[in-house]
């Protein structure tokens, strides 16, 4: 029998490891860190060996496969030393797409994924399709896959996952945009990077559809080094050559493969990032042949995506948005871009090896003011100390909020949209997110 070891018991751990005993696999799980209640009855429930706190090296080391946890990077020891036993190292995605026919909508890119993915299952559920959600978000795909199993798997995909996938395919891979994340995951090297993002091509067929934001000046310049077999489905705001989904004179259009329209200011999301998240999904319901009034009625009534520009609430005239989810520079510059009113904007964190240039136009322009969040701050004085805005130093989000409120005059927002991530004082971005949303509705 062969043996699985899993590192990592989180959701996708735990869920790899369902389907591996399910699928005859000697499984074994290990996790340096404590494992939740949940996930050890997930495991005991089934028989499944577990460890936390440590890695047993004799046990983990002997395994014919290893499926990792994406937040574990390629440097950690243990993955080390497996490398160097040649033990192959695979993720759960690339695992669970081994025990399913069903078709798979693949979503990537720096900014927008989370929106786009789950715009894309409102409208597949809307439309009554069997569809299940997973990925960085929704439930684990290899748990789906052993016990909830569905024909279509909207999958919303990180660099880190498909560092780890080989033989996956795509059935419609939607590559949203590519700025600077995660370097210092990728040793500072931009490229490395690109090239995770780029992984979602990899497997498709002339059956399959790639939906991509053709004014994305990386992607126009990566595109170059690929013979992409799949049929090519560009999105852009204005109708350019090629571009099969774009705005045109306030109407929303898409020409493939079959034609539709409808108002722009029907769709129920706003902002030009939004346009493109709206395209992008659009376009892949229509591929998909769900009907033009499933699609139209979807567009329209979508919910917006919690910690990403979520209305919080407005105390004595200030308004409170909360994009805990902007944790790169590229997300900020989406958010203050949409911004209308004079601004707030609270910054800071666990710095990925941000550069804040790209940014500080539109701070000068719609910033009153700046409100540093994190643990040390040194990199965000440094860079915009000197810009003639008023900054304030703050390390927990009490002091954050409050010191908000009093910079801001009636009329104004107060913006969450750190840049950052939140490790340095929050559990993770929804954590970061909810103590900003009760303090400010606690004003």
């Amino acid at each position: 029998m062969k043996k699985i070891v899993i590192l990592g018991a989180a959701e996708s751990g735990a869920g790899a490891a369902v389907l591996a005993k399910k699928e005859g696999f000697n499984v074994f799980v290990s996790d340096m860190g404590t494992i939740k209640e949940r996930y050890k009855k997930m495991l005991d429930d089934r028989n499944i060996a577990w460890e936390e706190g440590k890695h047993t090296q004799e046990q983990i080391l002997d395994a014919d496969e290893i499926i990792k946890s994406p937040g574990i990077p390629d440097d950690a020891p243990m993955i080390v030393k497996a490398m160097e036993r040649n033990i192959p190292i695979i993720s759960e995605i690339e695992f669970a797409g081994r025990y399913t026919d069903s078709k798979m909508i693949c979503i990537t890119g720096s900014n927008g994924k989370t929106t786009t993915t789950s715009l894309i299952y409102h409208i597949f559920r809307q439309a009554g399709y069997d569809a299940g959600l997973a990925g960085n978000i929704g439930h684990s795909l290899a748990l789906q896959v052993a016990e909830e199993p569905h024909e279509y798997y909207i999958i919303e995909l990180s660099s880190f996952q498909l560092d780890n996938m080989y033989d996956f395919r795509a059935n419609i891979a939607v590559l949203l945009n590519i700025t600077p994340d995660h370097l210092d995951r990728y040793g500072g090297e931009m490229q490395n990077y690109v090239d995770a993002k780029m992984r979602i091509l990899q497997n498709q067929t002339a059956d399959d559809a790639f939906i991509y934001w053709a004014d994305d000046p990386i992607i126009k310049k990566e595109l170059q080094k690929y013979n992409i077999a799949a049929a090519t489905c560009p999105f852009a705001e204005i109708k350019k050559n090629g571009v099969i989904g774009y705005i045109e004179e306030g109407q929303y259009k898409i020409e493939y493969p079959t034609p539709f329209n409808m108002e722009q200011e029907s769709l129920s999301l706003t902002g030009k990032h939004n346009i493109y998240n709206s395209l992008a999904a659009g376009i892949t319901a229509n591929i998909a042949g769900i009907s033009k009034d499933d699609i139209r009625k979807a567009l329209s009534d979508f919910p917006g995506v919690e910690h990403r520009l979520e209305k919080v609430t407005t105390v004595g005239g200030v308004t409170f948005i909360n994009d805990s989810k902007a944790t790169n520079v590229d997300a900020c510059w989406y958010a203050l871009e949409s911004m209308t009113t004079p601004v707030i904007l609270i910054i800071g964190g666990k710095d990925k090896g941000n550069d804040y240039e790209p940014i500080r136009e539109l701070v000068q322009k719609k910033c009153r003011a700046i409100v540093y969040l994190g643990a040390d701050n040194t990199k965000l004085h440094n860079f915009f100390d000197g810009i003639g805005i008023t900054t304030r130093d703050t390390n927990n989000m009490k002091d954050c909020v409050n010191t908000c409120y009093e910079l801001a005059q009636p009329g104004d927002t107060v913006l969450l949209s750190p840049c950052c991530a939140s490790f340095d004082l929050f559990k993770n971005m929804e954590d970061r997110g909810e103590q900003f949303k009760t303090l400010a509705r606690n004003l």
